[in-house]
């Protein structure tokens, strides 16, 4: 299964992805306009200084160079930036600037600017048509412009890059916090709590949200409110009528006669079943209700030593094995002793050998022997009606109301099997929630 996405991650790396292409695209737009630029400036400076040096060139006749160029020093020791020929309209050098190399001079140069050998030239003529001057520049010197004035440009940006994308992170983070606090009050929610969310301060776009959750939830609570009172009312009236007919299921076996006999005690069993099932629907509405916790912690031991007592009367209670040790916690006693007393008669009915109870700090522990229970029926045993693979009959309510009863208090119920230290068995282990958190 693949992890969720996180929102609050995509929104920050989607605004950050798109500050940075938008601030790339910047950039790359800036860089072409200012090469743009600065090309029409230096075209522009290199246009005007060769219009302002053929007159000075023209000045000293050139002719009167002789057979050989003349070259024209430099005043003062550095590097040109410029050179510049001048020529006869036969194509003749008569005059170079102290750096001009030939091979940078085509000959002819074209007339205006042109591009040629990493230089960018411009050719005048004076108005004669007898003397051309030809003035190149290095394109590098351009280049090394543009860089410099990006550098300049960009390095402010890449310093305030790194802090655009932490004040991103960190508006994302909290204009989603309010989200994420009605997301955590939701994921805290089991399906016992059905209170209407309490997170406040929501922006406008979640409280639609908070709202239909707190519908859903307030139709859900009647539903379940109907369903509970609907079992415990059944239940409940169902009592008086069985045991009507349990009594006179009993008196038709004193006196019914001898081939009557099978019958009579068949229809006892099965009213007695139907009693018991009675009272389980009963346990399964308090445990599915409110009322599970005490009103202050108390030691739960005494409880289950009662319990126990009782499960030992009946014909399976030899089987039991206790080990009870003090355990102070909050919830109800009646809630505990039928918590207890399913988890102890499910252990009994379904399970083999002995049977072992014991209580201490880490919570209740019940384990039998017999077949292990495989994974995916451990994941829906506590479905009401959700039977295991025991041949013996049970109403399937059993583990139900003791998981009822278990989220109720705040507690958790584990299912084992094989039981820990066995190669089979079953064991269900009740813990209180200061050890369930631990």
């Amino acid at each position: 299964m693949s992890r969720p996405r996180s929102l609050r991650r995509d929104l920050s790396l989607s605004l950050a992805a798109g500050i940075v292409l938008i601030w790339t695209l910047a950039t790359l737009g800036a860089a072409w306009v200012v090469r743009e630029e600065m090309d029409e400036t230096f075209d522009s400076a290199l246009q005007e200084t060769a219009e302002r040096l053929l007159p000075l060139a023209l000045a000293d006749d050139p002719a009167r160079a002789g057979a050989e160029p003349r070259r024209i020093a430099r005043a003062g020791e550095h590097a040109e930036n410029l050179t510049w020929v001048v020529r006869d309209r036969d194509g003749t050098v008569l005059l170079w600037s102290q750096d001009a190399e030939p091979a940078t001079f085509a000959d002819p140069t074209p007339s205006g600017f042109s591009t040629a050998g990493g230089h960018r030239l411009y050719a005048v003529s004076d108005r004669s048509g007898r003397w051309t001057l030809a003035i190149a520049e290095p394109l590098s010197n351009r280049r090394e412009a543009v860089r410099e004035t990006l550098v300049t440009f960009a390095a402010p940006l890449l310093l305030l890059l790194p802090l655009t994308l932490v004040l991103v992170a960190w508006r994302t983070r909290a204009g989603l916090a309010r989200l994420g606090d009605l997301s955590r009050e939701v994921q805290g929610r089991d399906e016992t709590d059905l209170r209407p969310l309490a997170t406040t301060a929501l922006q406008v776009e979640l409280l639609p949200l908070r709202d239909a959750v707190d519908r859903l939830m307030a139709r859900l609570g009647r539903a379940l409110a109907t369903e509970r009172s609907f079992t415990a009312n059944a239940a409940h009236e169902l009592r008086t009528p069985i045991a009507a007919a349990l009594a006179q299921a009993q008196r038709l076996i004193a006196e019914a006669p001898e081939a009557l006999q099978p019958r009579a005690t068949r229809l006892e069993q099965e009213l007695k079943r139907l009693g018991r099932l009675s009272e389980k629907l009963l346990e399964l509405s308090r445990a599915e209700g409110a009322g599970v916790l005490g009103e202050a912690p108390q030691d739960l031991a005494p409880i289950l030593g009662f319990v126990i007592e009782d499960a030992r009367h009946g014909p399976e209670g030899h089987r039991l094995r206790t080990d009870l040790r003090p355990l102070v916690a909050r919830m109800d006693p009646d809630a505990f002793a039928i918590l207890a007393r399913n988890l102890i008669e499910n252990a009994l009915l379904h399970g083999e050998g002995p049977v072992e109870v014991a209580l201490g700090d880490g919570g209740l522990r019940v384990t039998n022997g017999g077949p292990p229970v495989a994974p995916d029926l451990l994941d829906r045993i506590t479905l009401r009606f959700q039977r295991g693979t025991s041949p013996r009959e049970g109403s399937g309510l059993g583990l139900a109301i003791a998981a009822g009863i278990a989220r109720g208090a705040g507690w958790r119920l584990d299912l084992v099997s094989p039981a820990p230290g066995r190669v089979d068995g079953f064991e269900a282990r009740a813990i209180p929630p200061q050890v369930a958190s631990a």
